[in-house]
């Protein structure tokens, strides 16, 4: 019988005796619980791990998209958080969900009810400007914004990359000119001269990055589509926090299942399709096991509270 890389890949967790939550699951379908709407990163890679799921274990395994704001209040995190800890209901959730949802006054979500599979996406955000602007470095934006006043674009004031820069400025000895929220962050964004500054993907200005300068990335390692340019943390190492994405469940979820998932989302992540994605959308795709992203997590928690005490000097 021919068996597929995938199917090679989870022979030996498969063929693990470790009883009868190993034995029996999936026993019915899976859902994959993505906060968001369809069709961004996470989504797209959180469909093709149900792909090889379903395809693994012979059980359905759908994607159901629940947004609900990166800030809260998270229904789709809450519909997780109140499944039964069996991994037929699976989060696929960014950082603000362990991060920030404890915080936020949601019972559901107090104290943190989840536990990370594993981290498998770091959003591409870059800080970028005109190729034509006065400066071209954060060095040199942040000598330029003494005397002159330099507007932000953002996505959100409290989505993570944002609250970096605000971070990165206070750091650097300037302050942006003003600030404010954009549905859209692109070529055209700093063509029409609306900001000076936009804080944004680096998959929604690939059709001018001839035309742009990124001045620093929002990432753990510097991107592939922009090596030259720093990351923050390079910048600033106390600073060191991305937007991320990962797989969680419930508390309490039998490790045999956690094992089970993790098993198939690393290999998705390291099949050519997902490969091929990565680079054509300049996202960082990678499996951090369950132990580390615990720690990352943590670690995150740590950062977030230092930026929030900055920045209400």
């Amino acid at each position: 019988m021919n068996r597929t890389p995938l199917t090679l890949a989870l022979a030996a967790a498969l063929a693990i005796p470790a009883g009868a939550a190993l034995a029996e699951y999936p026993e019915g379908p899976v859902t994959f619980v993505v906060p968001w709407p369809p069709g961004d990163l996470e989504d797209v890679l959180t469909r093709m791990i149900a792909e090889d799921f379903q395809a693994a274990y012979g059980q359905p395994a759908a994607v159901l998209n629940r947004p609900g704001g990166g800030g809260g209040p998270f229904p789709g995190a809450v519909e997780v958080a109140t499944a039964p800890a069996d991994g037929s209901t699976i989060g696929s959730f960014v950082i603000g969900v362990p991060v920030v949802g404890p915080t936020i006054g949601i019972p559901e979500l107090n104290p943190d009810p989840f536990v990370p599979v594993g981290i498998f996406l770091t959003y591409p955000f870059v800080m970028a400007t005109s190729a034509d602007a006065p400066y071209h470095t954060m060095q040199e934006l942040a000598a330029y914004a003494q005397s002159n006043d330099v507007l932000l674009g953002h996505f959100g004031a409290q989505l993570t990359p944002t609250q970096v820069s605000f971070a990165l400025a206070h750091e650097m000895g300037f302050a942006w000119g003003a600030d404010a929220a954009y549905d859209a962050l692109d070529c055209n964004t700093l063509a029409s001269g609306d900001v000076d500054v936009i804080n944004t993907t680096i998959q929604l200005i690939m059709p001018c990055l001839d035309q742009v300068t990124i001045l620093a990335s929002i990432t753990g390692d510097r991107l592939a589509l922009a090596p030259d340019a720093p990351t923050v943390a390079e910048l600033a190492p106390d600073l060191n926090i991305s937007l991320w994405n990962g797989l969680f469940v419930r508390e309490g979820t039998p490790q045999e299942v956690i094992d089970r998932i993790a098993a198939v989302a690393q290999q998705t992540i390291a099949s050519d399709r997902a490969q091929h994605f990565a680079a054509e959308t300049g996202a960082q795709i990678y499996w951090m096991n369950a132990a580390d992203s615990a720690a990352h997590i943590q670690a995150d928690i740590a950062t977030v509270g230092h930026i929030s005490a900055m920045l209400a000097d």
